[in-house]
This record gives C-alpha cells, structure tokens and sequence, in this order.
C-alpha cells in the first residue's frame, strides 16, 4: 500500500497518541491503586509495582530540574516532529517512523506528568537485579534508544538518505 506522506504523518500521529494513552492509563492506575500502598508482587523476588514520584531523570538523576527537562522535552519533541512531518513514506522509513513516533510518546508521556505533577510517576520495579523503578514511557524511550543503537551496529546494508532534513540540497538537486 503506497502512503502519501500526509497519511504516513497521520500515522505516526496515531501511533503517538495511542502510546501516550497506554502510558496515560498505567500511570493512572498506579496512582489510584499504589500510592500509599503496599507494593503488589508480579512475580516473587523479580517483578514489582511500587509507587514513586520521581523528580528527576533517569535512575533519578538531576532531581528537581522540572525546568532544564521541559526545555529539553520541548526541543526534541519539536525535533521530532518536524524530522516525521518530512521523512518520506516509503517502505525503507517505515522503521524510523515508528521508532520516532514511539520515541515521541515517551518523551511526551514523561512531558505530562512534570507539567501536571512536577514529578513523573514510575510504578514498575525490577525487583531480580534491583533495577531503578520506570514507567511505560521510559520503556518506550529506552527500547527506541536501544533499537536503534543496535541497528547501527549490526544492521549492514545501504544507509538511508536524510536528505530530506537539508532544505537546500532538495534545491541543489532540482538545479
């Protein structure tokens, strides 16, 4: 199925919106359900939800930067964006335009609740190997990262041309 540009845009703003949802939703629950409560074991010694007001990053770092993180939030998200509204259609792109919406998502679901809250709400404890406590939105952040990460690594083949983000060579090619 051949996809205008406009639709695939229309797509990725889907994909978004759906992402922000699920996280939107998760968050909710662990804030009726966890918060003040005990943690609920998934599965014993491995897998937690716990409920946590994180005022910073990552692995709680830069606690209390509610304004460096909107600023930078605004930035990529714009970045974003715009590098979606022009990526071609084509079935090469398909992969970048999810990853890009999905990215999006995180960053916009994490977005929400520092405006909303001043804090983003993590619920989700890896328990085995004590790893710092996440939500739906940093997963979506981290496995982006990591995907492509890997695909620049491992994946062989041609490199995919972002001409498309350089106004002026579309000019000099139509010259």
């Amino acid at each position: 199925m051949k996809l205008t540009c406009k639709k695939m845009f229309l797509l990725d703003l889907l994909l978004v919106f759906a992402g922000i949802f699920l996280d939107r939703i998760t968050k909710l629950w662990a804030v009726s359900r966890l918060k003040g409560q005990q943690e609920i074991v998934l599965i014993k010694n491995a897998l937690e939800l716990r409920y946590l007001e994180n005022r910073g990053a990552a692995f709680g770092i830069l606690q209390n930067q509610k304004t460096f993180f909107i600023i930078i939030t605004t930035i990529i998200s714009l970045l974003l964006i715009y590098v979606l509204f022009l990526m071609p259609s084509s079935k090469e792109y398909r992969y970048y335009h999810i990853g890009g919406s999905v990215l999006l998502a995180g960053a916009l679901g994490n977005f929400w609740d520092r405006i909303a809250y001043d804090y983003v709400v993590d619920f989700i404890y890896v328990s085995l190997i004590d790893f710092p406590i996440f939500n739906v939105a940093d997963i979506y952040v981290s496995c982006t990262c990591i995907v492509g990460v890997l695909a620049v690594i491992f994946i062989k083949g041609e490199d995919p041309d972002f001409s498309f983000l350089t106004p002026w060579k579309k000019k000099e090619v139509e010259q």
